[in-house]
């Protein structure tokens, strides 16, 4: 996954509720209320620290900014620290940060200091968008007669993984976890022969002619998304930027995208560290 800039978070905050919109749509679940089910927590009045890290390429615009809005506009309390680096985190155990959330170039992660919780944010973020593909009721009716190359119906239960590092990894394992038939690729050949070896999932061949409703994309690559897979009405959940499919096949077959650079993964993050719910 490619590094944001400010630029990629100019438009984070409209994205952000215009997802979790789409995100009710397709699941009956807000994005919130998703987080809840498939982590069974709950925030309890949780402050959250946000610490801007300088090390590696240093702190990005409105990076920050962006993460205290994703806690506010889902009714939590958090703020950004004056202090950076050790100093920030420092400032903000003291001034009583339950929970803390700080990245540098190599990894981003949410760290509850009252139960020892971690997470880190290709791997929830990777679950998140995944489990929203895995939920999805409303993948469009209109698709019940397409048929793939081999002349069966597109499933509702099939997904296309694109891309299998560190974010398609634990998506692909929550497919599995969740009962999809997972077709997988990689530009990487050796890298799809592992994860074919390790996980019961299968190879897509960009020239087989086949299709899919649900298409799962985690590549830092523009257009990585071949028409010939799409089907009228294709959702395609990708935390990848830049957009891996274009407008014009957007409005061609009418798919729908789920896709927000930062606070999508950042609330699962903060689930993957809340207390469970008992009962």
């Amino acid at each position: 996954m490619a590094l944001l800039t400010s630029e990629d978070l100019a438009n984070m905050t409209n994205a952000l509720i215009e997802n979790d919109r789409l995100i009710t749509e397709l699941t009956g679940l807000s994005l919130d209320g998703l987080c809840r089910e498939i982590y069974k927590t709950a925030p309890k009045n949780e402050k959250i620290g946000i610490i801007p890290i300088t090390a590696g390429g240093g702190i990005i615009g409105s990076f920050s900014e962006s993460l205290l809005f994703t806690a506010r506009h889902f009714g939590m309390d958090g703020f950004i620290t004056k202090n950076t680096d050790v100093a920030g985190y420092y400032e903000a155990v003291m001034k009583g940060a339950d929970i803390i959330l700080m990245a540098d170039d190599l990894a981003y992660i949410a760290q509850n200091l009252r139960n020892g919780k971690i997470s880190h944010n290709q791997i929830c973020t990777g679950r998140i968008y995944a489990e929203i593909l895995c939920r999805a009721k409303n993948t469009g009716g209109k698709n019940t007669n397409d048929k793939n190359a081999d002349g069966k119906n597109a499933g509702d239960n099939e997904v296309l993984v694109i891309g299998l590092g560190k974010v398609g990894t634990p998506a692909l394992e929550t497919f599995i976890k969740g009962g999809q038939d997972v077709y997988v690729f990689d530009v990487d050949s050796n890298r799809v022969d592992a994860i074919v070896s390790k996980y019961p999932v299968k190879k897509y061949d960009p020239n087989g002619g086949k299709t899919f409703l649900k298409i799962f994309e985690a590549t830092p690559c523009a257009d990585t998304i071949p028409e010939k897979c799409l089907l009228r009405g294709s959702l395609i959940s990708t935390p990848g930027i830049p957009c891996c499919i274009s407008d014009e096949l957007i409005e061609k077959y009418g798919v729908r995208v789920v896709q927000e650079p930062l606070g999508i993964g950042t609330l699962s993050m903060l689930y993957g560290v809340f207390d469970e719910v008992k009962g």
